[in-house]
Parts: C-alpha cells; structure tokens; sequence
C-alpha cells in the first residue's frame, strides 16, 4: 500500500512538472513569396541605401521605372543623380559606366536586353575585363552589367540569343545566372560589392514568376557566393546540370522521372564564370550520369565547357555512359510560336535525354 502511494505521488510530480514546462505550439512561419522582380528590386534599393557610391544608369531605368519595371521606385526615393535615364546608345552609356567605375564609384549598367549589349562590347571586353590585369592590380573595376538574357517569347533572332558562353568565354569577367528570387537577390548584391566587373544574367520570362524566400534571404546582408553552386535536388540516378530558367524545367523533368524510379539530383550553376567543378564532379562520382541544360546554342556552348572539365578531370572515370547535352538548336531563334517552341529545351526533351544517358 506504501509503495502504491509513493508511485502515485511520483507520477503525480512528474506530470505537474510536465504541465509547468508545456509551450504553445509554434508553428513555422509560413514562408513569403517574392517575384524574381522584386527580389532585384529589393537588392538594388539595399546596395544604393548601404553604399552612396553605387549608382543605375541605362535606358528608361528612371522615370519609366525600367522597361520590366525591375528599377521601380528607385528614382523616385534616390533622385536624378543616382538613377539614370540614358540615351539609346549602348556604347556611349556603358563607357561612362566603365569610366565611372575606375574613379572610384560603383555602377549598375542596365541593358534593356543582352543581346543590346552587342553595341557595347568593346567597353565590357576591352575596358572592363582587361583593365586590372593590364595596370598589373592598381586599377579595379567595381561596375555590374545587368539585363534579361536569352530567349523571352515572340520576340524572334535579334533578341533571342543566351550571352552565358560569349562572356563565360572572357578573363577578367565574373558571370552570374540566377534562376530564383534567393539567387537574384544574393548574386546581384554580390555583384554589386565586388571589385570586379560582374555580368548578372536575368531572364524575362522569369521576373514576374513568385518563389519562396527564406527569413535569411529577406535580411539586408543576404549575400550568395560568387562561384558556388546549389544543390537544388537530391538523387543518385543522374546529374542534372542547369542555369537560369532551365533550372526550373530540370525540376521538373526530376518530379515526372521520380515516378518511374529515378532520382535526378540537380544542379543549379548560379555563376558560369568561375564555375563550380567540383560540385558538378562529385555529384557525378556518386550518380555515374550527366545531362547538361541551357538555352543557348549547342557549338562551344556552357554544356561543352562542363563536358570538357569533366573528361579533364577525376569524375571522368565515374561515368557509366557519355555526357549528354539538352540545348537549344542550332539556328537563329524563328519568330513563329511552334518553331520558338522547338527551338528551346522543354522538359519532355531532358525526359528524354535522361532515359537515353541511362539506356531506359
């Protein structure tokens, strides 16, 4: 009977003690969403705020608040000095940028497209790249090329064109291809903190596409490294190798291709130059299977690149089978729809590509 009564009495403190350390639940807190465009917006009104030296400059980035409305606000809150409307002439303009950059300010060039950058590549190229490594290290040149690259839609051959290789190709450039809102934001303020001349990547068709952001990414010190990859999916079957929007279309490729038993694990690139080898070859050495995606033309294109580094490097003995490139065809983009369509990697096209690298 004592010993019961003792049993009771204990249970009796254990469950008070319980009561007293009991919570309420909390839950986590649902994540916010964020276009891609506001994700840039949002870097861009941070590094002006932070650093007084950083200014936009381009073709109705101010008044119109930007061709994509990407610079919306921004002249109203900083004013005519800091945010620029520029003519429309891309050389004039970026020479000032580039000039502005070796005395000491730090500026945004926007190009309405890439392919407009054609007009000034002398000034990226010549001045820019070249300039740290031709006054041997005493001149830098912090400056940002920023812009939609690549196909949009309806929009035909001059205005089509991926850029990711053309200044892949160039030392002395950093390159940046961001797929989410988190990429945008951290890569452009990477970008823009950096020394050296970065060219930011965006896509059109992506701006007003809404992703999660996570709490660290909403904080104003939210950088991304600069020459660092992402896992963006696990798996053991097949490496899927990917930049800017075909990220996406790799995603989902993996979600239909789980279903059937096989894993994709995929890489989202972020930078093209200098680009992260060592997280493509050690996926490769534990899935034995690569697949590269890009928008861009087959001919000395990014997969071309990451096939050679991989047949250079260690992971080349872990392949099963060749690498297989998922690119966009080899001609200038058609302006009909059907035609564009199958001009670009779809994801039926990566399905495919993926069941013929794995013999399925």
């Amino acid at each position: 009977m004592a010993a019961s009564l003792r049993c009771f009495l204990r249970s009796g403190k254990n469950t008070v003690s319980a009561l007293q350390r009991r919570e309420f639940h909390r839950s986590v807190p649902a994540a916010v969403q964020m276009t891609v465009r506001d994700a840039l917006n949002q870097a861009m009104d941070e590094e002006l705020e932070r650093d007084e030296r950083v200014f936009l400059l381009g073709e109705e980035v101010a008044q119109y608040d930007g061709a994509y409305k990407v610079s919306r606000g921004l002249w109203k809150k900083y004013g005519d000095k800091r945010i620029i409307d520029t003519p429309i002439s891309e050389m004039g303009f970026t020479g000032i940028a580039v000039g502005a950059a070796m005395a000491g300010l730090r500026p945004i060039c926007e190009f309405m497209t890439f392919n407009f950058s054609m007009q000034a590549i002398d000034q990226i190229i010549n001045s820019a790249a070249k300039t740290y490594y031709m006054s041997a290290g005493l001149q830098s040149v912090p400056i940002v090329f920023r812009g939609p690259n690549g196909a949009s839609a309806g929009v035909a051959a001059q205005h089509s064109q991926c850029f990711a290789a053309w200044y892949g190709h160039c030392p002395g450039l950093k390159v940046v291809s961001p797929w989410n809102s988190e990429d945008a934001k951290g890569l452009l303020k990477a970008a823009i903190r950096d020394e050296n001349p970065v060219v930011v990547l965006e896509n059109e068709l992506l701006y007003g596409v809404p992703f999660e952001m996570s709490e660290e990414a909403q904080s104003k010190d939210f950088t991304i490294p600069i020459g660092k990859a992402k896992i963006e999916r696990q798996g053991n079957s097949i490496t899927l190798v990917a930049h800017s929007r075909y990220v996406g279309h790799c995603l989902d490729a993996a979600a239909v291709l789980a279903k059937e038993g096989i894993e994709c694990e995929v890489i989202n690139l972020r930078t093209i130059r200098p680009m992260d080898v060592e997280s493509i070859e050690t996926s490769v050495m534990k899935t034995n299977h690569l697949v590269t995606v890009e928008g861009g033309w087959p001919q000395f294109g990014v997969g071309a690149e990451i096939c050679a580094r991989i047949m250079e490097g260690p992971a080349f003995n872990y392949l099963d089978s060749p690498v297989t490139r998922v690119t966009g065809v080899d001609i200038p983009m058609p302006y009909a729809k059907i035609l564009e369509d199958h001009s670009l990697p779809q994801v039926k096209d990566i399905i495919f590509s993926v069941k013929k690298t794995l013999n399925i």
